[in-house]
């Protein structure tokens, strides 16, 4: 026994750790929620209420409100945009258009080439390189190969298009081929774009001396290769280091290319998506630029963004500032949360709007009965445009929506069961028939508004193209997702989501500080602690939903399972990003039990709380570096952050 503790690595005990916190927690609540001996309280458990109410008293947002809502809101914005990306990258570009075109570059000295580093730009296609010394007899020295999923990145070329396999810290680089002249030669070009871009080329000797593009850029004024500048004339930002500071990393190939070609006026290469949430990417690519910080810094301000909402949506439900600010400090520091709203893809936006349509739901389904009908105009309102954004920007939004219209149903069966007096009929008439325009006809708009940019690249922007586009692309994207089963590394299903079993690897990068035992990674994956707790707080709403006759229970329920179950029918690839939206409403679930407890207010209600979310937050710390990409001793990460082997970190 004792060897057998001796080869146990000591990270087993953070999870132990976490699931003894986890069922205390659990063990904590039934025992505080148990009738308390001498008192008459299972007298009131007994005569429960035979009805569910959804109308409840909506919390108003007071004065003592704005200091923790501002402090949970700027700590992690100050967390979510530092080092989000760079700000410098190739602006300009060079678009081979057609096979066969010629480029003869003047290094303006003789040098050794030990390598070229080059940032690929959108479309697809093949470019010869070779080298010279006398401009007359050249010799191959490597082709780029530039296929969709390598856009939008700093990549390397070396000699013979050699090319070092991951983690091989033994690598050598070929020896340097001695050159004065480059020629770059168009070997194809796919249809799909109006041609193969690259964005700067830094030609870099064997000891890594970056070429004078100086030099280089005043050889082809001499010569009047103009059009060629675009090559050369960026060189300061060529990065010291290639990684996902400087380049798009996993689905980025996709989302902030198509952004990139909203901007320009082109057709989109990724059509799996409706276009909404690439076009408010595009915002951000417009106010930074075509880089890094640019095309990722819409993501993080929506994630910014949904911590206010949030606070507000805890506050009408619970009228606790220290529900509303524990809450939202769980789901600022839930890892999904800050490594999916970092990466440029339009999860984020769909999971904003979710919130919004939830939280503007709620907020009609508390009135009290007999409430008038001018106060259901705003929320069903806002309700209904959140929904047409959301859908607008993915899919999966549909499925959330799914639980709000059981529940905007249910809402209004029972305010007409509680009704007194006349007057239901027609304010539920109202309601529907308003709720026909705000959940049917404005999304509907929005949607395929969304498909402007689509008609205005085909060269026909008259309303007819612009449903035909929509029509047109719906079809592809139902087919596409329907048959996308190609296998993946870092696929997971529902299951293993639950239980933070299988966490995706966005990048990893195992080469730059191989030698010093350095290490950098960015995965997705909620926090242990909001998933594990969030399951025994969905088990405790849902008792209480049955025992309490809870509204806000069946209200929390109805949303975390709309959000979950439809995954389990589906069969094509999916990923744990795909549990992103069902963390919210875990979230909201767990809140739900620490307002039991602050109700209660029995001894050590505060641990309880506050321990839990000063753990989290703890737990965020230490994972912070496998979650932002950060170089980190590999050791620290196998003694502290792999819990279980299928964790890739």
């Amino acid at each position: 026994m004792a060897q057998l503790w001796n080869d146990l690595n000591p990270v087993i005990l953070f999870p132990i750790l976490c699931i003894l916190c986890v069922a205390g927690f659990a063990a904590y609540y039934c025992a505080v929620m148990r009738p308390r001996p001498g008192t008459l309280e299972w007298l009131t458990r007994a005569s429960r209420p035979d009805r569910v109410r959804f109308s409840a008293r909506c919390y108003p947002m007071e004065r003592k409100d704005a200091l923790p809502l501002l402090l949970v809101t700027a700590v992690y914005a100050l967390t979510a945009f530092f080092h989000l990306g760079s700000l410098t990258g190739p602006q300009s570009w060079y678009a081979f258009e057609e096979s066969g075109t010629v480029l003869k570059i003047d290094l303006g000295q003789d040098m050794e080439v030990g390598r070229l580093e080059y940032f690929s730009g959108v479309g697809s296609g093949k470019v010869l390189v070779e080298v010279s010394l006398d401009g007359e007899s050249y010799q191959t020295f490597g082709t780029i190969d530039q296929e969709y999923n390598k856009v939008l990145k700093w990549q390397e070329l070396y000699p013979g298009n050699a090319e070092a396999e991951e983690g091989d810290a033994d690598w050598q680089a070929p020896e340097p081929m001695a050159a004065r002249y480059l020629r770059l030669t168009c070997q194809s070009v796919s249809s799909r774009h109006t041609g193969m871009y690259l964005g700067e080329v830094a030609v870099r000797a064997g000891d890594g001396t970056l070429a004078d593009g100086g030099r280089i850029l005043q050889g082809m004024v001499v010569a009047d290769q103009f059009d060629a500048m675009p090559l050369f004339d960026e060189q300061d930002t060529v990065p010291d280091r290639i990684g996902w500071e400087n380049s798009a990393y996993f689905d980025e190939i996709y989302h902030p290319r198509t952004a990139y070609e909203f901007t320009a006026g082109d057709y989109p290469y990724e059509v799996s998506h409706p276009p909404l949430g690439k076009l408010i990417m595009a915002l951000g690519i417009q106010l930074f630029g075509m880089t890094p910080f640019g095309w990722r810094f819409m993501g993080a301000l929506f994630g910014v963004g949904m911590l206010p909402i949030l606070y507000v949506f805890l506050k009408n439900l619970f009228g606790k500032t220290a529900v509303a600010l524990c809450g939202t400090a769980l789901f600022a520091f839930d890892f999904m949360h800050f490594s999916q709203t970092r990466l440029a893809t339009i999860d984020t936006y769909g999971v904003f709007f979710l919130l919004c349509l939830y939280f503007f739901l709620y907020r009609w389904m508390a009135q009290a009965p007999g409430t008038p009908f001018r106060r259901s105009l705003l929320p069903l309102f806002l309700a209904g445009l959140s929904f047409g954004l959301g859908c607008a920007s993915k899919w999966t939004v549909v499925y959330g929506t799914a639980g709000a219209v059981i529940l905007y149903f249910l809402n209004l069966w029972t305010k007409g069961r509680d009704w007194k007096g006349p007057g239901f009929g027609p304010w539920a008439a109202k309601c529907v028939l308003w709720s026909v325009v705000t959940f049917v006809a404005i999304p509907a708009v929005i949607y395929t508004a969304s498909y402007i940019p689509y008609a205005a690249a085909a060269g026909d922007l008259s309303l007819a193209n612009v449903v035909r586009e929509m029509v047109d692309n719906q079809r592809f994207m139902f087919t596409y997702h329907a048959g996308e089963d190609t296998p993946h590394p870092y696929s997971s299903r529902w299951y293993q989501w639950i239980f933070d079993a299988r966490p995706i690897l966005y990048f990893r990068d195992m080469d730059s500080y191989a030698a010093q035992g350095l290490k950098s990674a960015i995965a997705a994956m909620g926090s242990p602690l909001v998933c594990w707790l969030g399951l025994v707080c969905l088990a405790i709403a849902a008792v209480q939903m049955v025992r309490r006759r809870c509204g806000r229970a069946l209200f929390l329920v109805t949303g975390y399972c709309s959000q979950l179950l439809p995954w389990l029918l589906i069969t094509r690839t999916t990923f744990n990003y795909h549990y992103f939206p069902s963390i919210l409403f875990l979230v909201l679930l767990i809140c739900y039990a620490f307002n039991d407890l602050m109700d209660r207010r029995a001894r050590g209600w505060r641990l309880a709380v506050y321990g839990m979310t000063a753990g989290n937050t703890a737990l965020f710390a230490a994972f912070y570096p496998v979650l932002a990409g950060a170089f980190v001793p590999t050791w620290y990460t196998a003694s502290f952050l792999r819990w279980f082997p299928a964790w890739p970190f």
